[in-house]
C-alpha cells in the first residue's frame, strides 16, 4: 500500500538512514523500535510527508489517507472540545460541493457514448457512494463515543479546549485522527498521557477497526497487544521481523550472536593484513603483496554492531534505613476542590516494604492523594506518616527544579555518596548520558533527558519511602527494566502511580484503583487486578441490563403457580440477534481464556515437578532453589487467574 523506496536521510553529514526500503500493507500493525535518536519519529514524519530525506522517497497511492500523532501538537483554543473534533468531517462539505460540479456538468454534456462521458459517470457514482457511507446520521453517537472511550465524560464536550492539559489535549487530536478512519495511522508515543483504561479501550480499536498502523511507544504490553510485526531502525538500516515485540526480542538476540562473531572475525582478518602490511612494508621483495594487501584492505566492507547493550547494570538503591511498621495510614481523608469533590473516605494503612500501585482514570486524585501524602496541599481526615520515614518523591514536574547551569554529570555527582560514585559514568551510560552527554548542561538537555537526569538523581538518594509518579513516560524500554529491577531490589517501600502495565507487572503486590470519589484496595498484581475489574464490570453491566429488561409480570398465573423453568424464562434479558452474537463472541473469549489458564497450570506443575526431581535427586543449590521458589508463586498466581476466568465464564453461560 505505501512503498519506503532506497530511503536516506543525512543530519551535519551524519547518516541517519541509508538506502532503507520496505512496504507498509494494508492489514499491517507495525511496531518501529530502536535507541533514542535512531529515527523513529524521523521516519513517521517522513511517512506523513511532513519532512523531505535527503535521497529516495516514499510512494503513496493515490486516495490512500493518513493520519498522523505526533507527540506535541496545537489545538484551537477558541472552540468546545466537540467543535474541535468535529472538524474532521468538514472534508464531507468538500466532496458534496466536488459533486455539485460534477453534476452541473454532466447536466451540460451530450456526448452520452464517449469515453470522458463515462469517466464522468464512474467518478460521480464513486463520490456518490463515498459520500453516503461517510455521512452517516450516528456521527454525534461516533463522535461521542470515541471520547468516552479515551476518558472524557459527557461534561467535557462543551467545555473549551483551552481548559485541558496537554495529556488531554493529546487525547483531542487522537480523537480527530480516529474519526477519520484513514487507512494508515502514524503513532507517535500514543500512551504517553493514557490511563490504563483507555489504553485498553485503544488497544482494542486498532485491533479491531484500524487499518495499518505504525506506532512508536515504549509501551511493551501495548506493542505486544497491538503489533503483528516489528521494524527495528539501528546504525541507519533497518531489521523487518514479521512477529510482535516479545517474539522479535528473541529473534533480535540471535541476529546480534551472529553479527558480533561476523565481526569479532572480521576484526582478526583486519588485523592480521594490518600486520602483514606493517612487517613487509619496507621489503622490496614482497612490494607486490604489499599492495595487494592494502587494496584488499581497503575494499573491505566493514561490519559494524550495536552499541553494548548495558540493560544488565545492575542499579541499586542505597540500604533503606529502617522506618516504622506502618509507613502511611489514612483515615477518611479527602480532598475537595470548590465544590468539586475528588475522592472521600480513603482508608488504608500501607506496610512497611510493600510496593503498591495507584492506578485509576486521569482526574480521580492518584497524584492529589500523593500530594497530600507529601503534605504539599490541604485534605481532610487522618494521614499519618510513620516512624522515621525519609521520602523520595518523583513528581512529574521533577525535571523543572533541576540545575540548569550544572552539568550532568556534576548534578549526578553531587548527590551521589559511598562505593556509588565509583559508578556514576556506568549509571549514566546506562541512562544514555555516556561519553560527551555526560558534559553537556542541564539546560540544553531535552524534556525526556531531563526526566531522566532526574530519575538517576532521585535514585541515589537515602529514603526509605519513594513514591514515583508516572515515572516511565520518558524512558525506553531498556532503561525502564534497569529502573524496575531497582525498585524490586529496594528494601524500602514503593508507591508507583502508572499506567504501564508492563512496568507495574511483577513489580507491586497490591493495588489501589481511583474511581468514583473512592479509593478501593485490590490484593495482588496489576494483570490480577485488572482480570477482577473486568468481570466486577461485567456483573455490573449483566444487573443493570437485567433490571432494566425486567418483564412485567402476567396476572394470568399467580408466581407460585409457574414452574421454575417458566419463571426462568419470563426473566430472561431479551436479546436482539446483535447482543447474541456479542454474547456468543465474549463466551467464546472467556472459554479460551479459561483453557490457556488450565494449560499454564499444567505446564506449571510439570515443570514443578521436575525442579522437585531434580532436588529428590540431590541437586540442592541455590538456583534450583530460586527456581522452584518461582514456579510456585507463578502457580499461584495462574490459578487466581484461572478462578477469575472460570467465574466469568460461568457468568456469561447463565
Amino acid at each position: 500500500m505505501i512503498s519506503i523506496n532506497n530511503l536516506s536521510v543525512e543530519f551535519s553529514a551524519k547518516p541517519l538512514f541509508d538506502n532503507i526500503n520496505y512496504v507498509i500493507n494494508k492489514k499491517d500493525r507495525i511496531a518501529l523500535v530502536g535507541k533514542n535518536g535512531a529515527g523513529k519519529s524521523t521516519m513517521l514524519k517522513i511517512i506523513a510527508g511532513l519532512q523531505q530525506p535527503t535521497g529516495g522517497g516514499v510512494a503513496r497511492p493515490d486516495g490512500v489517507t493518513i493520519g498522523y500523532l505526533p507527540q506535541q501538537m496545537v489545538l484551537n483554543d477558541t472552540t468546545t472540545v466537540m467543535e474541535e473534533v468535529s472538524k474532521v468531517f468538514s472534508h464531507l462539505d468538500d466532496m458534496q460541493a466536488r459533486l455539485d460540479r460534477l453534476n452541473a456538468e454532466l447536466a451540460e454534456r451530450t456526448d452520452y457514448e464517449s469515453d470522458e462521458y463515462q469517466d464522468l459517470i464512474d467518478r460521480m457514482t464513486t463520490l456518490t457512494e463515498r459520500l453516503a457511507m461517510e455521512q452517516s446520521e450516528n456521527r454525534i453517537a461516533e463522535m461521542e463515543k470515541t471520547l468516552l472511550g479515551l476518558g472524557f465524560v459527557r461534561d467535557d464536550f462543551q467545555r473549551q479546549t483551552g481548559e485541558f492539559s496537554g495529556g488531554w489535549r493529546m487525547r483531542i487530536e487522537l480523537a480527530k485522527i480516529l474519526l477519520q478512519r484513514p487507512d494508515v495511522l502514524l503513532l507517535d508515543e500514543p500512551t504517553n498521557h493514557l490511563d490504563i483504561e483507555s489504553i485498553q479501550w485503544l488497544e482494542n480499536f486498532l485491533i479491531t477497526k484500524a487499518g495499518a498502523v505504525v506506532l512508536v511507544s515504549h509501551d511493551r504490553a501495548f506493542i505486544d497487544n497491538v503489533t503483528n510485526r516489528t521494524i527495528e531502525i539501528s546504525l541507519g538500516k533497518i531489521y523487518d521481523y514479521a512477529v510482535n515485540y516479545s517474539k522479535y526480542v528473541e529473534l533480535r538476540k540471535e541476529r546480534v550472536e551472529h553479527q558480533m562473531r561476523a565481526y569479532l572475525n572480521q576484526q582478526k582478518q583486519i588485523q592480521d593484513t594490518e600486520e602483514f602490511i606493517e612487517r613487509f612494508r619496507y621489503k622490496a621483495t614482497k612490494s607486490v603483496q604489499v599492495q595487494s594487501r592494502i587494496k584488499q584492505l581497503a575494499k573491505i566492507e566493514r561490519i559494524e554492531v550495536d552499541e553494548v547493550d548495558k540493560s544488565h547494570l545492575s542499579l541499586k538503591f542505597p540500604p533503606a534505613p529502617r522506618s516504622g511498621d506502618y509507613p502511611v495510614i489514612a483515615e477518611n481523608v479527602g480532598k475537595a476542590y470548590g465544590d468539586h469533590q475528588v475522592f472521600d473516605g480513603a482508608t488504608f494503612t500501607i506496610k512497611r516494604g510493600e510496593k503498591v500501585a495507584f492506578v485509576g482514570k486521569n482526574g480521580e486524585g492518584k497524584s492529589t492523594l500523593v500530594k497530600c501524602i507529601m503534605g504539599e496541599i490541604p485534605f481532610t481526615g487522618s494521614l499519618k506518616i510513620g516512624h522515621n520515614v525519609k521520602i523520595g518523591y518523583f513528581a512529574q514536574n521533577q525535571a523543572q527544579l533541576l540545575d540548569g547551569e550544572l552539568t550532568v554529570f556534576d548534578t549526578i555527582d553531587r548527590v551521589a555518596v559511598g562505593d556509588i560514585r565509583t559508578k556514576i559514568r556506568d549509571i549514566l551510560g546506562a541512562f544514555m548520558f555516556g561519553g560527551e552527554a555526560s558534559e553537556k548542561k542541564v539546560k540544553v538537555l531535552s524534556g525526556g533527558e531531563k526526566t531522566r537526569l532526574a530519575m538517576i538523581r532521585l535514585l541515589l538518594e537515602e529514603m526509605n519511602l519513594l513514591i514515583l509518579d508516572e515515572p516511565t513516560n520518558h524512558l525506553d524500554m531498556k532503561t525502564k527494566d534497569i529502573l524496575k529491577q531497582a525498585i524490586k531490589e529496594f528494601n524500602g517501600t514503593v508507591i508507583v502511580v502508572s499506567h504501564d502495565r508492563d512496568f507495574l507487572d511483577g513489580l507491586v503486590e497490591k493495588v489501589y484503583e481511583f474511581g468514583g470519589g473512592k479509593v478501593k484496595e485490590c490484593l495482588g498484581g496489576i494483570y490480577e487486578f485488572l482480570e477482577k475489574k473486568k468481570l466486577s464490570s461485567l456483573n455490573e453491566l449483566e444487573l443493570a441490563k437485567g433490571m432494566a429488561q425486567q418483564p412485567v409480570k402476567k396476572e394470568s398465573a399467580p408466581e407460585h403457580a409457574k414452574t421454575a423453568s417458566q419463571v426462568n424464562i419470563e426473566n430472561q434479558p431479551k436479546l436482539s440477534y446483535a447482543e447474541q452474537r456479542e454474547l456468543q463472541k465474549m463466551q467464546k473469549r472467556a472459554r479460551k481464556k479459561v483453557e490457556d489458564a488450565e494449560a499454564e497450570i499444567a505446564r506449571l506443575e510439570a515443570a514443578i515437578a521436575d525442579a522437585e526431581q531434580q532436588m529428590a535427586d540431590g541437586r540442592t543449590d541455590n538456583e534450583i532453589i530460586e527456581t522452584h521458589a518461582s514456579l510456585n508463586k507463578k502457580l499461584e498466581n495462574a490459578m487466581s487467574i484461572w478462578e477469575l476466568a472460570s467465574e466469568e465464564f460461568e457468568s456469561l453461560q447463565s
